[in-house]
């Protein structure tokens, strides 16, 4: 059963469509404002739910990453069925995702925001039990917080261990992809990131194969940008940038 408001949304618009991937252990729910404002744009969006997301910790151990992938495939194939040019926008891990769908079919534009290539705790990795042992373990998350309603930032309150295994291979496929990225890059990354190195994001724009490549900083967010203190400015500039209008560097 899927958690209430955990659930998959489209936005009917015009013909230039967004695909919205929210990020791991997350929902569609940390990407409707987001959505909300490029509708008001005149795009059509589609946010679809990562499959074991937005139910139970124990649902989600069953999944893995390509799992994952295939999800925001079937995401991409839906949203070509309604319009005639799809972006992509992805947070945490489905910035990641993002990216490698930039790599592997025709996308028009992709944003990347708080993308983990380096994660604040893999100094910790070596306490990461072996997967035939991580099922049925969850580590608790520490509670957050945010400027938004708790329906904006539905989420689980654990992560499960097993599928921290599944992230790491979703990390490692999103770095191979990035040489075969070639579309309008935007790579959105805080400063003051609990989750993520910010090193990442320097990380994607020098790989990225990408010609047209923009950096935006933030300085005073967390990881989840869509529904923290600036997420205004995100909304604001990655729009600018999906319209196909020129960033500077921040």
């Amino acid at each position: 059963m899927i958690m209430p408001g955990a659930e998959p949304f489209l936005l009917p618009g015009g013909s230039r469509g967004v695909l919205l991937l929210h990020g791991f252990t997350g929902s569609p729910s940390e990407m409707r404002l987001y959505g909300a404002h490029l509708q008001k744009r005149g795009y059509t969006v589609l946010a679809p739910r990562l499959a074991g997301h937005g139910t139970s910790l124990e649902d989600m151990e069953r999944f893995s990453a390509d799992d994952w992938m295939r999800s925001a495939l079937d995401g991409y194939e839906m949203l070509r069925g309604a319009a005639a040019e799809v972006s992509v926008a992805g947070l945490s891990m489905g910035g990641l995702l993002a990216l490698w769908l930039a790599s592997a079919k025709p996308v028009a534009r992709v944003v990347s925001l708080s993308a983990p290539i380096f994660i604040r705790e893999a100094r910790n990795l070596h306490l990461l039990p072996p997967r035939e042992e991580a099922r049925g373990r969850f580590l608790p998350k520490a509670p957050k917080k945010l400027p938004v309603e708790a329906r904006y930032r539905v989420s689980y309150s654990a992560t499960p261990l097993l599928a921290i295994h599944e992230l790491l291979d979703v990390i490692e496929r999103g770095k191979a992809a990035l040489p075969a990225v070639r579309v309008p890059l935007c790579v959105v990354q805080s400063q003051r990131d609990h989750t993520v190195e910010p090193e990442s994001a320097r990380y994607i724009i020098e790989h990225a194969g990408s010609s047209d490549k923009r950096l935006i900083w933030l300085t005073h967010s967390g990881h989840r940008v869509t529904i923290d203190c600036e997420y205004e400015t995100v909304f604001r500039q990655t729009a600018e940038f999906l319209d196909g209008g020129r960033l500077a560097e921040e």
